[in-house]
């Protein structure tokens, strides 16, 4: 019986030693100051900003859980294949992505490995393209991502505070005097589901580019179902390189404060209200800029160019489809330069029931699949949703 009573007790020694292993384990794993999310579907929450140099791993998912930015003098650091979801919210609560004046954004995914930036809705994880709950015509879960610069704009102050950030948050600060200023570089990057409104009529972009200097590199973006516009730039001098905006509920490329880049190689599929709002300059800085090489689906579009009198633009290669009645080019203003835009009319209407106020004769129409500018529209394969979809199938 004795023997019996220490077999028991060396057991119940041995169980206790392990036990106190495995508390010894999980208090490490406790203390690390970097942890793992447990599954994609959670996440790394940000609920501050970024004051220090970062970076985002790859094969993880961040949760931004408030407005954040990347204050000035820091680099935020994105590596390929990386998921960021919004949660949500709106008014002062809704979340965004901000790369202050002076911080820099390094957003440099792959062909194969694309960033993407959704609402926490969006049950993608990372090595996937496509949502996999979430259709590509909801939008405003989240706000989107606001980059701001010290290059020149046209407004009555600069710098200005950028729309859709509270006047409060000096981070919406852009504008100044450095055209070459450097925000960093975004490339194969999707932005979907935003636009979460933060008042009245005052939502968040897709992709806001505010004084961006051209230092500053983007190629290869998609912009998916945002409740207000796709990619607006207010002045700046940036450019943008392989673009594609896909179902927004208001403009698809939104144009302000004389904006002096070029938007080279895009698609624009199905946008709420314009196709193209380019407006003119706001105060005494005066900058052309040039949108060439597009492939445009008007859709539900409530229209396809809007301008102003003194709008300053150069447009060229740019091929219009998918015209309904109501949608026009409405205005040839003195700053306007066009030329090689082709579109197919639908039967029973003409070019100028379109291309109104002499815009017609910059104009050639062709039969739909015909045309012979436009978007390259392989630039968009594999790494963007609206290709892996089948929305640009047929396009050329």
């Amino acid at each position: 019986m004795k023997h019996m009573k220490n077999s028991k007790l060396f057991i119940y020694t041995a169980l206790f030693a392990a036990a106190l292993i495995l508390v010894s384990a999980c208090s490490k794993d406790d203390d690390d100051p970097t942890p793992t999310p447990p599954d994609n579907t959670t996440g790394i929450k940000v609920t501050t900003n970024i004051d220090q140099n970062t970076t985002w791993e790859t094969g993880k998912v961040y949760i931004l859980g408030a407005r954040i930015a990347v204050l000035s003098g820091v680099t935020l650091t994105i590596q390929p294949g990386v998921i960021i979801k919004g949660e949500a919210g709106t008014g002062a609560n809704a979340t965004a992505l901000i790369i202050a004046r002076g911080g820099k954004i390094m957003a440099e995914g792959t062909e194969t490995q694309p960033i993407i930036f959704t609402s926490v809705a969006d049950e993608i994880e990372p090595g996937m393209v496509a949502s996999p709950n979430l259709d590509p015509d909801l939008n405003g879960l989240w706000g989107g991502l606001i980059v701001l610069g010290n290059a020149p704009i046209s407004a009555d102050a600069s710098p200005a505070q950028i729309e859709g950030i509270p006047p409060s948050d000096q981070n919406g600060l852009y504008g100044g005097n450095n055209g070459t200023d450097n925000s960093g570089v975004i490339r194969y990057v999707s932005i979907r589901h935003g636009g979460a409104n933060i008042g009245e009529g005052n939502e968040i972009n897709g992709l806001t580019l505010g004084g961006v200097g051209s230092e500053t590199v983007i190629e290869n973006v998609e912009i998916v179902s945002n409740q207000d516009d796709g990619i607006e730039w207010f002045g700046g001098t940036v450019n943008v390189k392989n673009a594609i905006v896909w179902n927004t509920g208001d403009d698809a490329i939104d144009t302000d404060q004389s904006w002096g880049g070029t938007l080279d190689n895009f698609i624009v599929v199905n946008p709420g209200d314009e196709c193209f709002e380019l407006d003119g300059p706001e105060g005494s800085m005066e900058a052309t800029h040039t949108i060439k090489n597009g492939t445009v689906y008007a859709g539900d579009a409530e229209g396809l160019v809007d301008l102003d009198d003194n709008s300053l633009v150069d447009m060229m290669n740019i091929y219009f489809f998918g015209l309904a009645e109501g949608q026009d080019f409405d205005l040839v203003p003195a700053g306007l330069s066009a030329s090689e835009l082709e579109a197919t009319i639908p039967d029973g209407f003409s070019v100028t029931d379109f291309f109104i106020e002499g815009s017609d004769a910059f104009v050639t129409e062709v039969n739909e699949g015909a045309n012979t500018v436009g978007a390259d529209v392989s630039k968009f394969q594999n790494w963007s949703w609206a290709a892996v979809s089948g929305a640009l199938d047929g396009l050329k």
